[in-house]
Parts: structure tokens; C-alpha cells; sequence
């Protein structure tokens, strides 16, 4: 074979030996996949064995990794949730990519580049890897946890600064830069980036679910399949277009159909192709480093990764210390400590605009490389130095987790709501198994008589170590209404037989539950607000009577705009509900000329006790 650039069957099975050896010797000693699989491509890549000698080739086709790992952490992510965390996306994201361009482009102007050169060079830096940090947040089975979140929110806003950013490169090319071709006008990549947006929306909310129903209909298998990644690379094509990132149109495809009834399927069809070109990412990411530059500037490399590393991990930790505890800001500073892929984009593009020469391009992009590498072992040190603020389960006293356990119901949470709820259960000495993530409660529930194991119940692997698949019932009371949203889904999707009995946390909540198709579903302060309103009124001196009426009104109204709610949406029913603004009284617009008058006995003393009422009230 001459052609020592094109990519063959032998490549193929070069890339795949070197994956699954670096991946199997390094997580057995600890060192996490990531980390193999950038050491194994540089050991096969240009600069060593020489096995691929154009890492470009594979780089491109592995970037659909990252694009299939956004496309499915959308599908984890509704929208509503989404709009939860705007705060984070728009405010702590923007103070964290500012904080962290400034402090890099003072270094770059300190090491002697021009200040457009160093503000390309600083902001490049400040975007983190999406992929190296979701890929060790999902290993840590962190990305779902409060700081977790924050972490996604703060990638989501580097992935929207992509645009603004390349606007920049193209305005200081115009001014700075030697190339004549500098890209569309600026206004031209807004209302493209705006229009690709827009289109991914509309494709998602109203032909994405037409479109599987008819697949699922009259299509096979191997349809369903073409079609998810129809979805996941339509959607990142359409944004490519927009001159916004792939992996952000993937991301916002699947939070579009976060609530779509295919969405085990899509993500079951789209996660053996992430998890293969995912690694294949990290694998050309090692073989892009160039050791030959290195070699050559040695003293810039390493000293630009330091500083650049440092300077960046001061600023992330300085930023998350605003309002977070050092454990989680050592950890934040530990998983964007590097730049990313993000950075290589930049930094082409300025190279291609006469921004750059060709030699400061290498040393960054070496820089930027050499970070990439180092974050999981960054991560291990923070994991060392931080305090350690919970308890673990393996080492806290009389804590076993969930394991081969066979029981007739399953409780899930076992906050005040479960604790109230075990207890008719253990009365009638029915058969229950519990399991809790709160290490502290299960010890303190020991003390109380009760045997609480440890488990997380929205993963697979502890529902099925939990006994769900053999029990009969399955209580889910924790108090977080998505978790509880995403125990609900496995079950259905996994034990279908299994009965469902969940803690709701409100109206949308519950609604939610029962298009699910829960067997029952209460908000958990329901019962107990219509209790203690049954006894204010009597306390009020209402007879028991009333008061029970009354309560059974309530309920009755209830229930009866819960059902219209679930066909016509919250605002549904509202007209059974009693407010405390004085509703008016109805009144003709012509008043008749004659007086109404009883046409029975019944009638006329009716209108006679009305009329005595009105006096009275007078």
C-alpha cells in the first residue's frame, strides 16, 4: 500500500485494536478511557508509529460522536428543565468565558503575540472540551447532580459563543489580517445561525414524531435506526449550515424530543454508534499532536501549557467559588482546566485569515492538545484534594447496597413522604424493600428499626438489583419530580408489568404521571391541606357536617378539573376553582318589562327565601 494516506480495512482494525487494549489497561488501573484512548492515538499517529498518517480524515468522522453524546444528553434534558437552568447558561457561562479570555489574553500578551492575535489566542483557550468533560461527568455518573448541571449549562453557553466568536476572527481579519476571504458579513452569519435554529425547532415540534409513527408503523428495525440518525445528523447539519456547532444542533434536537414517546428508542438506537465514535474523538485527538513541534519549541509548549493551564483553572475556581463550596470548585476548575475542540476552529481560522503564523497555530494547538490530555488526570488529583463532604456508602457504618433483593414492594426514597406511607404496609406485614441515596437517613432509619440499602433508583442496573422486575408494586416517593419522572420511564419501558404508586409534586407533575400511565398518582400535599381546611372551618364553628361536605365539594372540583386539565392543558377547568376576588353579578342588557313569576309551588318558595336572604343582607 503506497497510498499511506488513505484510510483502508487495515486502518480500520488498527484503530479499533488500539481502542480496545487503551481502554481495557487503562481502566484497569484506574486511569479512565479517556485517557487511553488520546495516549493510543498518539502512539499510532504520525508523530510515533506512523500507523494513520492523516489524523484529519478520522478527526471528521469522529466528530459525530460528540454530536450523537450532546443528541442524547438533549433527551435527558425537557425543556422545562432547560429553561431552569437560563440563569446558568446565559449568566454563569458568560462570566466564567469572560473571566477566563481575559486572564489568558494577558498571558498571550505577556508571551509577545499582537493583541488581536492574543484575544483570539485567550478566547480560543477559554472554550473547554464538551467532549472530554460530558465523557468524565457520565463516568462519575455526575452529569444529572446539581453541580453536574451547572457544568452542562456553562458548555451549552460555550457552544453558543462559537458564533459571536468566529463573527470577531472575521471583523479582525478584515482589519488585521492578510487573507482577502474573510466569510459572509456578519449580519449574513447571525441571521443564518437564527434561521438554522429555527428550522431545527420547527422540525423537532411538528414532523419528528409524525415522522417515526410512520416508521414504527410500516418500516423494520433497521428503519427506526435510519431514522434516529437521520434526526441526530439532519439536525447537526442543518446548524453546520447556520455556522453554529454540530453538537449544539444535536443537543437541541433532542431536548425537543426529550418528550416524545420514541425517546428509549432513539436513544437505544443512537448510543452503540456515540459510544464507538466517541472514542474514535479522543483517538484522533491524540494523533493530531504534533511531536515534531514539540521537539522543536519545547520551552513554548510547555511553558504556554502551563500558564494557560493555570491561569484557567484560577479563573474557573475563582468563578465557582461565587456561590459554590470549594469541593465542587476544585472539581469545576479540574474538568475545564483545558481548552477544546472549539479552539482548533479558531485558531485554523485565524491561521487561514493571516491572523496567525503557521508556527504560533502549532504551538497552541499542541498546547491546546497536551490540556485535552491531561484533564483526567487533573480530575484525579482534585478528587484527592477535595473534602470529602458526604458519606461514602461503602465506608459509612450499617449501610449495604441494593442487591438481589426479592421483595413484594419496592419503595423508592424513603423521605417523611415514604416514611408515613411503610406504615400500613409493615402493619399488614406486608413484604418491602427500600432504597435510598441519603447516607446519613439510612443510618438514622437503622436507628428506628428499619433497613434502608443504598441505591440510586433511576439507573437500570439498581431497579434490576432492587427486585423491580420481581415486585409487585413499585412506590416511588422521592421528592425530585424529575428523577421521578425517570424511574417512571425505566419501569414502564423495562418491568411493564410492574404497578406504579408515585408521590407527585404538583398539578403538571401528576399530569404528567397519568399520560405516563402510572397505576396511581397523588401531590403529595393534597390530602393534607383538605385535612387541616377541614378543621379550620371547624374551628370556625361549622358543624362536622358542613365541614365534611365541604371538603368533599373541594375534592369533587378537584378531580373534575384534573380531568379537563389532562385533555386541555393547566389552564383548563379554571372556572371550578373559588377565588377571593368578588366575583360580579350577571345582569341583562335589556331589562324586561314584566316580572318574572314561579310557574310551581316549588318555585315560588324558592324565590321567596331569596328574597328574604336579600333583605336580611340589606
Amino acid at each position: 500500500m503506497h497510498e499511506t494516506t488513505s484510510m483502508g480495512l487495515g486502518h480500520a482494525v488498527a484503530l479499533l485494536a488500539a481502542m480496545v487494549v487503551a481502554a481495557t489497561l487503562f481502566r484497569r488501573f484506574g486511569l479512565g478511557a479517556v485517557l487511553g484512548y488520546l495516549a493510543a492515538g498518539l502512539l499510532i499517529g504520525p508523530s510515533a508509529l506512523g500507523v494513520v498518517r492523516d489524523p484529519q480524515s478520522v478527526l471528521h468522522v469522529a466528530e459525530f460522536g460528540v454530536v450523537m453524546f450532546l443528541f442524547i444528553i438533549g433527551l435527558e434534558m425537557r425543556p422545562a428543565r432547560l429553561w431552569s437552568l437560563r440563569k446558568e447558561i446565559f449568566g454563569l457561562g458568560a462570566v466564567q468565558v469572560l473571566a477566563c479570555a481575559l486572564l489568558l489574553t494577558g498571558l498571550a500578551l505577556l508571551a509577545g503575540l499582537a493583541w488581536y492575535a492574543a484575544l483570539i489566542a485567550g478566547f480560543g483557550f477559554a472554550l473547554s472540551s464538551t467532549a472530554i468533560v460530558m465523557q468524565l461527568l457520565q463516568e462519575r455518573n455526575e452529569n444529572a447532580e446539581p453541580g453536574g448541571q451547572r457544568v452542562v449549562s456553562i458548555l451549552l453557553f460555550e457552544d453558543l459563543a462559537i458564533v459571536p466568536l468566529l463573527a470577531l476572527v472575521a471583523v479582525l481579519a478584515g482589519a488585521y489580517g492578510s487573507s482577502v476571504e474573510t466569510g459572509y458579513p456578519i449580519w449574513m452569519t447571525i441571521g443564518l445561525a437564527i434561521a438554522a435554529v429555527a428550522l431545527v425547532y420547527v422540525a423537532g415540534r411538528w414532523i419528528v414524531n409524525p415522522f417515526f409513527r410512520l416508521l414504527a408503523r410500516y418500516g423494520g428495525r433497521e428503519v427506526m435506526t435510519m431514522g434516529a440518525l437521520l434526526v441526530v445528523l439532519g439536525a447537526a447539519w442543518a446548524m453546520n449550515l447556520g455556522g453554529l456547532s454540530m453538537a449544539m444542533g444535536a443537543f437541541l434536537a433532542g431536548v425537543l424530543l426529550s418528550e416524545s414517546t420514541f425517546r428509549h428508542q432513539l436513544e437505544a438506537d443512537v448510543e452503540p454508534f456515540r459510544g464507538l465514535l466517541l472514542g474514535l474523538f479522543f483517538l484522533s485527538v491524540g494523533m493530531s499532536l504534533d511531536l515534531r513541534v514539540v521537539i522543536a519549541d519545547w520551552a513554548w509548549v510547555l511553558g504556554g501549557l502551563a500558564a494557560f493551564m493555570s491561569a484557567k483553572m484560577i479563573a474557573v475556581y475563582a468563578v465557582a467559588r461565587i456561590r459554590q463550596k470549594h469541593g465542587e470548585g476544585l472539581l469545576r476548575a479540574a474538568l475545564m482546566g483545558e481548552g477544546g475542540e472549539f479552539a482548533f476552529v479558531l485558531y485554523s481560522t485565524a491561521f487561514a485569515a493571516g491572523l496567525f503564523d503557521a508556527r504560533t497555530a502549532a504551538i497552541l494547538s499542541a498546547v491546546v492538545i497536551l490540556s485535552m490530555a491531561l484533564t483526567p488526570l487533573r480530575v484525579m488529583l482534585a478528587d484527592r484534594l477535595r473534602p470529602n463532604e458526604a458519606l461514602s456508602p461503602d465506608d459509612a457504618e450499617g449501610v449495604d447496597r441494593a442487591d438481589n433483593l426479592r421483595e413484594r414492594v419496592l419503595i423508592i426514597g424513603f423521605g417523611r413522604f415514604a416514611q408515613v406511607v411503610s406504615q400500613p404496609l409493615l402493619a399488614r406485614d406486608v413484604d418491602v424493600s427500600i432504597i435510598d441515596m441519603d447516607v446519613e437517613m439510612i443510618q438514622a432509619a437503622g436507628n428506628f428499626g428499619f433497613k434502608v440499602f443504598y441505591g440510586d433508583g433511576s439507573r437500570l442496573d439498581v431497579l434490576r438489583a432492587s427486585g423491580a422486575e420481581k415486585a409487585e408494586t413499585v412506590l416511588v416517593c422521592v421528592d425530585k419530580p424529575e428523577v421521578a419522572d425517570r424511574i417512571v420511564e425505566l419501569v414502564k419501558a423495562e418491568f411493564p408489568l410492574t404497578k406504579l404508586f408515585v408521590r407527585a409534586f404538583d398539578r403538571g407533575h401528576s399530569i404528567r404521571l397519568v399520560e405516563a400511565g402510572v397505576e396511581y398518582q397523588l401531590r403529595e400535599t393534597f390530602e393534607s391541606a383538605l385535612v387541616f381546611g377541614h378543621q379550620v372551618l371547624i374551628d370556625l364553628g361549622f358543624s362536622d357536617e358542613e365541614a365534611r361536605e365541604t371538603i368533599e365539594d373541594v375534592r369533587r372540583r378537584d378531580e373534575e378539573r384534573f380531568t379537563l386539565q389532562l385533555s386541555g392543558g393547566l389552564q383548563a377547568g379554571r372556572s371550578l376553582m373559588r377565588g377571593n376576588i368578588a366575583t360580579p353579578q350577571p345582569a341583562p342588557y335589556v331589562k324586561p318589562r314584566r316580572e318574572g313569576r314561579a310557574l310551581n309551588e316549588e318555585a315560588a318558595e324558592v324565590l321567596e327565601d331569596e328574597d328574604e336572604r336579600e333583605k336580611a343582607g340589606a
